[in-house]
Order: C-alpha cells, then sequence, then structure tokens
C-alpha cells in the first residue's frame, strides 16, 4: 500500500470519526431538549420527535417494568384530548403478558387502572428499522414503541391503525404512585 492511500484511508476514518462525534453531540443536544420539554410540560414538534426517536436505543421488557408517569408533547390532536379528558396518568408493566396502559386519576386524584378499553401485553417489534419492546393493547388496533432517552424516562409512539399521524408521548419512572 503506498503511502497516498494510506493517508487518504487515515483521513477517511478520521472524516467517519468526526461524524460520529457530531451525531452523538446533536443527539446529547436533542435529548436535552426533550428532557427540558418533558419538564416544562411545553410542546416539541413531531418532526423533529420522530429524527430522535429513531436515533435512541431500543428497549427491552426488564427496562419497562413498574409504574411510569406520561404526558403528551402535543395537546391539540384527538388523542391528546381524549388522554386529557380521561386524566391519563401513565402506565403500569407488571410483566411482559400484563400491561394496564391506561392509568388515570379519579376526580379526588387517585390514581386507577381505566380498563374500558383492556389491558395489554408486551412483545419484541421492529418499527421503523430497530427491534424493540412494544405494548400492543388487547382490543384496540393500537401499538406503543418506545425508546430510551435516559434510564427512567422513554419517548414513545403510539401508532394506530387509520389514525392521520402517529402521537408522540414521554414516560418518566416513579417509584411510588402519589395518593391524592
Amino acid at each position: 500500500m503506498g503511502a497516498e492511500q494510506e493517508v487518504h484511508e487515515a483521513q477517511d476514518a478520521q472524516d467517519a470519526q468526526d461524524a460520529h462525534e457530531a451525531r452523538d453531540v446533536r443527539e446529547v443536544s436533542d435529548v436535552r431538549d426533550v428532557l427540558d420539554t418533558i419538564a416544562s410540560g411545553g410542546a416539541y414538534a413531531n418532526a423533529k420527535l420522530a429524527e430522535l426517536f429513531d436515533r435512541l436505543e431500543p428497549v427491552d421488557v426488564g427496562v419497562l417494568t413498574g409504574t411510569w408517569q406520561g404526558g403528551g408533547f402535543e395537546h391539540t390532536s384527538e388523542n391528546a384530548e381524549l388522554l386529557a379528558k380521561m386524566r391519563w396518568y401513565g402506565k403500569r408493566f407488571i410483566d411482559a403478558d400484563h400491561v394496564e396502559p391506561l392509568l388515570c386519576r379519579d376526580e379526588s386524584g387517585a390514581v386507577y387502572s381505566y380498563e374500558e378499553m383492556g389491558l395489554a401485553t408486551l412483545h419484541e417489534v421492529v418499527y421503523r428499522g430497530k427491534q424493540s419492546t412494544a405494548m400492543v393493547y388487547d382490543q384496540l388496533p393500537v401499538i406503543d414503541h418506545f425508546r430510551r432517552l435516559t434510564d427512567d424516562v422513554l419517548l414513545g409512539v403510539m401508532a394506530k391503525k387509520g389514525a392521520p399521524a402517529d402521537f408522540y408521548f414521554h414516560l418518566t419512572r416513579i417509584s411510588a404512585v402519589p395518593r391524592p
């Protein structure tokens, strides 16, 4: 191998490393922006969430076990309005075969499992090129897909058959369900 070829290969390797580092910096910045939005309760553009979702790491069943408080990134879609009307609180993952997908608050603020729309199960599903754990509703044409923002915060997307757009949401792990 000639010296000129070695220089080109070294430069190509350096360019690839620089591109990888730039993606990592952008991802950290985007994750920080989303976490700030979650903390503030603000809105975040679906297109940006979709782009970030595709770059995030998948999750497995073990990560999901427990109770998670949820929220949306927009408040005007049919899904957002329905969840607000239901007083959606979050989700509880007991195991792969038993998920309470709709934890809601009653008038006094107590959290309960809203089961009129059924329960759910967890399955490994390939979605947008990555295999990850997904929550499949038992009685609805809905699958929730998850990616990891941090160890305790997930980005989710609800894919609903026939819906004009995906609904992005977030889940934050909690240690205990608060009492009213």
